[in-house]
């Protein structure tokens, strides 16, 4: 189990500082933003998942692997060869970043859903089910903060409901089937929801002037 931990953890990393670093080419950011924009999509959501649950200080801190990881794979996205291929060509542009952006909030908001399984004492539902969700959207509201954009989950695609649901369902599996199996159905729900969604093009009410 532990390893299945540290894989998904390693993808979910990848993921969400691959969103983070395009963002961040898309604003034309320097190379030094664009690392730090990778950085704090990847790791925001366990740091404040962290705090919450009193581990201090935050794993991210504690464990420099997947800060390092974070920063190699912004640093990857900015050299030329991948600017030339990605910043040309806006349909691969938006099908990456919204494939990554969707493999994070899977990986993290399951992720939360374990470590708060683990580290608290006596965790109830709603815990588990915010910790979850959280750890998934946490980094990406820093990431659209630090660029100055509406944060995503307000305005995109179900983005929140679906690591809400996908939290949801890992939780509620979590006590009857085993732990792995409830983390692979909880990302599924979450992948599944952000491609239907995408898909039919559903957001939620929106406020009208």
């Amino acid at each position: 189990m532990d390893t299945f931990i540290f894989i998904v953890n390693i993808i979910g990393t990848l993921a969400f500082a691959a969103s983070g670093a395009m963002i961040g080419l898309n604003k034309n950011m320097d190379i030094f933003g664009v690392c730090i924009l990778g950085l704090a999509t990847a790791t925001g959501g366990g740091v404040i998942r962290d705090l919450i649950l009193g581990l201090t200080p935050p794993m991210a801190f504690r464990d420099p692997t997947y800060a390092v990881l974070a920063l190699t794979t912004s640093a990857v996205f900015f050299s030329r060869r991948v600017r030339r291929v990605l910043m040309h060509n806006q349909r691969r542009y938006d099908r990456l970043l919204f494939w990554m952006d969707t493999l994070g909030l899977g990986v993290f908001s399951v992720a939360g859903v374990e470590l708060a399984f683990s580290r608290s004492g006596h965790p109830t539902f709603f815990l588990l089910v915010f910790i979850g969700t959280i750890t998934g959207v946490g980094g990406g509201v820093l990431r659209d903060l630090l660029a100055q954009e509406v944060p995503y989950i307000f305005v995109k695609h179900i983005y929140a409901c679906a690591s809400l649901a996908g939290a949801v369902l890992c939780a509620g599996l979590w006590s009857y089937v085993d732990s792995m199996y409830a983390m692979l159905a909880g990302m599924t729900a979450v992948v599944v929801i952000r491609v239907l969604a995408a898909h039919f093009h559903w957001n939620l009410p929106r406020a009208k002037r």
